[in-house]
């Protein structure tokens, strides 16, 4: 007999299965040794009052033995002998879409310009010891795409776009912990999503797919107006319908798509800092304990939102127990970012702490940055477009003065430029700084005074506001780093928002975060997934 119940225990009883077989034992008054499996199905935490409590949705099996699988598997079948369909790009959105493509018994051919997973590990690392960034293999291109080294969170709020449970399923299917289709907010950490994604590569080539390599695209291929296929760097042609997921950081690709008349617009995204503060204050403070989380508790998470002077400021990809990482994906940029290991056990805990930017602001409050920013001539030489209203590229243009003004005020290397939480709230120089997690190293620079007001006083605002709602927040212990730009891509690739299949450019296929139409590793995939039904339908599948 199976029984589904609800729960609401403390945190020892929670995440101690023998206590829980017990104590679901009392509550349902049976003999506990007719109990053959207590399987959890929902898990959150509720720390809103000072008692800590966990809610549980349970599946109870008396007397009966529990299914082998909590979660229904996908099925993939023999491609190898299929139409093709390129994909471009292997992070969430490509190879999710890749592999719906096996499903629908088309023959995906994915094309990355980085190098495979355990590789890119290589060229990451250089960045933090020697301060080089390697413009083809770092932590937003190659194998996985950015959130390959970026935490694995899995939690999205994109509930309308499509079936968000399945790509989690999957995840579990090529070796996630089936804890992801359990917790609230789902993750699987920097340590294990390498080997999943591994699993995922080769499931697609072993269906008879292709997977290639530091293999760029640099241009489609043209019948007419139609797209048939893509030109790597190499001038290798590869044919076929193209779905385009290249991720948020192709700035290479949004310079073509403009140039070649493919029709993009510029689209808000937002930009600030990443915050860090040692992990066992979070703790006590979200668990309202002065000696943190105990024994049974995880890392505490946070999420704050206001509004200040008409914008949103709020945060972003909050790492538990993390760490800051260098993210920058060319030479002559600082970009910040955060991720943990699945144990969530580090010293620190960290966010992005960012504020909503819309296109029209370029011409209102951002304007005397740029101007600044257009007073060197190299950059005023590469940008010079950035004069011209109706240049989709405009917010990109931001993106990059800001990322080259962080590596002008970190001493021209890796270094971040950083300031303690209340010096920059106060506008005063931090003149030393606390450890941080940041491997480059950070050095102190007058953020308030530098960084676009339009960001640094809505910053500020929002850190008042949330030092007055979480006593403690607001602190020296912790340390504002610059600069957070990556939260998602600048550019919106048009398509028809009802129906994939009717397209701006017959044979393309704009999809996932790189396009505008996802925002995180789940809504990625997901949106990979609809883009691949859109090419199977193309072909008549």
């Amino acid at each position: 007999m199976q029984k589904q119940i609800q729960l609401r225990v403390t945190p020892d009883v929670a995440f101690q299965p023998s206590v829980l077989r017990e104590y679901v034992a009392r509550e349902l008054a049976c003999d506990g040794r007719t109990i053959k499996a207590v399987h959890i199905r929902k898990r959150s935490i509720d720390a809103r009052q000072r008692s800590v409590f966990v809610n549980l949705s349970l599946n109870i099996y008396i007397n009966e033995e529990p299914p082998a699988l909590d979660y229904e598997q996908v099925a993939y079948k023999d491609v190898s002998h299929a139409e093709r369909v390129i994909v471009v790009g292997a992070g969430p959105g490509g190879l999710f879409a890749a592999l719906r493509l096996i499903e629908l018994g088309l023959r995906p051919v994915v094309l990355e310009r980085g190098k495979d997973v355990r590789e890119r590990r290589k060229d990451i690392a250089l960045i933090s010891r020697e301060h080089k960034v390697d413009a083809e293999s770092n932590y937003s291109f190659g194998e996985g795409g950015a959130g390959a080294y970026s935490d694995g969170k899995l939690y999205t709020r994109s509930k309308k776009r499509g079936n968000s449970d399945k790509i989690l399923r999957v995840f579990c299917q090529f070796g996630a912990s089936t804890d992801i289709l359990i917790d609230a907010h789902p993750h699987i950490g920097t340590d294990k999503l390498p080997r999943v994604i591994e699993n995922m590569r080769n499931q697609i080539i072993e269906c008879g797919g292709e997977v290639h390599f530091q293999t760029r695209v640099d241009a489609f291929l043209f019948e007419g107006d139609k797209v048939v296929g893509v030109q790597t760097a190499t001038g290798e042609h590869f044919r076929g319908p193209v779905i385009l997921a290249t991720g948020h950081s192709a700035r290479d690709v949004y310079r073509y798509l403009h140039q070649a008349g493919v029709e993009v617009e510029a689209k808000g995204l937002a930009v600030g800092v990443r915050l860090e503060h040692p992990s066992q204050l979070i703790d006590s403070i979200q668990y309202h304990n002065r000696n943190g989380r105990g024994r049974f508790l995880p890392a505490a998470e946070y999420s704050f939102v206001t509004q200040a002077n008409g914008r949103g400021v709020y945060s972003f990809c909050m790492c538990p127990g993390g760490f800051v990482v260098p993210a920058a994906s060319g030479p002559e940029q600082i970009v910040v970012n955060g991720m943990s290991p699945s144990n969530r056990n580090g010293a620190w805990s960290n966010s992005g702490m960012v504020v909503e930017t819309r296109p029209e602001d370029i011409d209102g409050e951002l304007a005397p940055f740029m101007a600044e920013a257009m007073q060197d001539e190299h950059f005023a030489a590469t940008h010079a477009d950035f004069s011209d209203p109706e240049n989709p590229l405009r917010l990109m243009y931001f993106q990059e003065a800001l990322e080259k003004a962080c590596w002008l005020q970190g001493q021209r290397r890796q270094t971040a430029p950083a300031q303690r939480m209340a010096d920059f709230v106060n506008n005063r120089l931090s003149y030393d700084l606390p450890k941080s997690s940041y491997a480059p190293g950070v050095v102190s620079s007058p953020l308030h005074f530098w960084m676009p007001k339009f960001i640094s006083s809505r910053l500020q605002e929002g850190f008042r506001y949330f030092g007055q709602r979480s006593h403690g927040f607001l602190t020296n212990e912790a340390l504002v780093i610059a600069a957070e730009t990556r939260t998602s891509s600048p550019v919106r690739i048009l398509r028809n928002p009802e129906n994939l299949q009717h397209i701006r450019i017959e044979g393309l296929f704009p999809c996932g975060e790189g396009a505008g139409y996802a925002g995180g590793i789940v809504s990625a995939g997901v949106d990979g997934e609809r883009c691949a039904e859109a090419a199977a339908a193309y072909l008549g599948k």
